[in-house]
């Protein structure tokens, strides 16, 4: 017979006390998935959770660039991905050779590497940063001369921001967010004329100038939950627009686009992350244990570091 959601909910719930572990969920996995998380929350905010986290054991719900980052904030600790087919084509589009060439033909320039990148691009960059706090960040540097990688979108965002540095972008970015249009965005504005629109930067220019506010995953979250408006269009993954409903059952959600849907948060389901609990601390659980030797962390740690220091 099959288990009921709330079932394997108790079970994990009970797996996490005897493991000591603690589940590292970002706001795009699956309601049944948040709910039995300790901490939830964009990169930035997982980032930072996951550099305080006591317990011996984490698991991610995410994806593979994350438990990498989770990793090198925790070496001492054993760090799974709940799903390890969870990556992130953003993450894996551009090569250190490739960077690291860029950098040594312009070495004045500093290289910002958004944190959806591998470990082993993070190696040959100075800082890394998030979709909240990129701005922030870049703007604190004492480099005036910038690469910017490899979000192009999120990149012309902090540009636009930060008019008094020289940012160099590539061509490069989220596949999904990118996927919106412009008339998708003006239509979703048309049939929810009293809506907001809440819009991440990975999403190209034409679509985040038509937003009432632009912003990171926890940014639309926070503004969406504080803002006397009763009406919200959600244009980042669409699990968002799903929480906040849960969350705020007295306003409305509508999403901007129903191509918003990452194939690879959406890999992650409670059995995975009810299989790897139960197989912690075991043999069968060194498949989903993130491996990493300590000269790969020390070099990608590097630009983690100077991003909780700058942000």
């Amino acid at each position: 017979m099959a288990e009921p959601i709330a079932q394997v909910q108790r079970k994990i719930i009970e797996l996490k006390k005897q493991k000591d572990i603690c589940i590292l969920a970002h706001s795009y996995q699956a309601r049944e998935i948040v709910e039995i998380a300790d901490f939830t929350g964009d990169s930035y905010k997982l980032s930072v959770d996951a550099s305080k986290v006591t317990n011996k054991n984490i698991l991610f719900c995410g994806v593979h660039f994350m438990a990498e980052t989770a990793k090198m904030l925790s070496p001492d600790k054993h760090v799974y991905l709940a799903n390890m087919n969870a990556g992130c084509p953003m993450a894996e589009q551009m090569e250190p050779e490739m960077i690291a060439a860029i950098k040594a033909a312009d070495p004045q320039r500093k290289v910002v590497a958004y944190i959806n990148t591998t470990a082993a691009l993070k190696t040959v960059c100075d800082v890394c940063v998030t979709s909240s706090s990129a701005v922030k960040i870049v703007s604190r540097m004492d480099a005036d001369k910038i690469l910017f990688i490899p979000d192009c979108n999120l990149g012309a965002f902090v540009q636009k921001a930060c008019p008094d540095k020289d940012i160099k972008l590539l061509q490069g970015g989220c596949p999904v967010h990118a996927s919106v249009t412009a008339k998708e965005a003006a239509d979703a504005k048309a049939a929810h004329p009293d809506a907001l629109l809440l819009v991440h930067p990975e999403c190209v220019p034409a679509v985040t100038e038509q937003a009432d506010y632009v912003g990171s995953t926890a940014g639309i979250i926070q503004t969406a939950k504080n803002s006397d408006a009763k009406e919200f269009i959600i244009g980042t993954e669409m699990s968002i627009a799903e929480h906040l409903q849960y969350e705020c059952p007295d306003k409305v959600f509508h999403i901007l686009s129903k191509k918003i849907l990452c194939p690879n948060m959406k890999l992650t389901t409670l059995m995975d992350v009810y299989n790897v609990c139960l197989s912690a601390g075991t043999p069968d659980a060194d498949k989903n244990e993130i491996i990493m030797d300590d000269e790969l962390i020390a070099k990608a740690r590097v630009c983690i570091d100077e991003m909780l220091r700058l942000g």
